[in-house]
Order: C-alpha cells, then structure tokens, then sequence
C-alpha cells in the first residue's frame, strides 16, 4: 500500500508545481526560468526536512510522492537549453550555477531543520 502514499503525494505535486511555476514566472519579467528554479529550491528543502527522521509513511506521502513530482530536473536542463540557444548564455549559466548552489544548500538546511523537529 505504500505506493498510494506515493500517487496521493504526486497527485497534489504535479499541480502545484505547475501552479507555482506559472505564479512565479508571471511575477518577473524574465527570461530566466524563477518558477522552476523556486519549486526545485523548494523541493530541496522539503526533501532535506524529511530525509532526517520524519516517519517512512511521510517520506513515501511527502518526500517521493509530492516532492518528486513538484521538482523537475528535465525541465531545468531543457530551459537551460533553450536559454543557451536563444544566446542568453549568462542567464543559462546562472541558472546552473543558482539552482545547485541554493538547491544544496536549501537541502542542507532542511537536514538541519528536520534534526531539530525530530531530534
């Protein structure tokens, strides 16, 4: 039964990662991709929280369910792509550089965060 944890999870992170993409990147005129750049940070942290001790039945609902359906590595990589080929190579660059950095260190501060709710 544990890969219903997992769907109910993907079921509300698909949407909201949608949702929020959309919701972010209508908030900035630019080129570079913040809506995926924010669920992917966002995701980090969540995952780093429940990869410390929270219980196996939150991990499947919460860490594999809903957070692998709200962060998206093929959707970096292609908008990295196509920032590169439209000759916005600063920006493909930076994404690059700003989503490992923030998304390590949003993880490492989900594990210190996580260490403190369950000890």
């Amino acid at each position: 039964m544990n890969w219903l944890l997992v769907v109910a999870g993907a079921m509300a992170g698909a949407p909201l990662r949608y949702l929020t993409d959309r919701a972010v990147q209508a908030r900035h005129d630019s080129v570079f991709p913040w809506g995926t750049f924010t669920v992917n940070v966002a995701g980090s942290l969540i995952l780093g929280v429940l990869t410390t001790a929270a219980p196996s039945h939150l991990q499947l609902l919460l860490g594999t369910g809903l957070c692998g359906a709200l962060t998206t590595y093929s959707t970096f990589s292609y908008e990295t792509l196509v920032l590169a080929r439209e000759g916005a190579r600063g920006y493909a660059a930076a994404n690059v550089v700003l989503s490992v950095v923030c998304g390590l260190g949003a993880a490492f501060a989900g594990v210190a965060l996580g260490r403190g709710l369950w000890g």
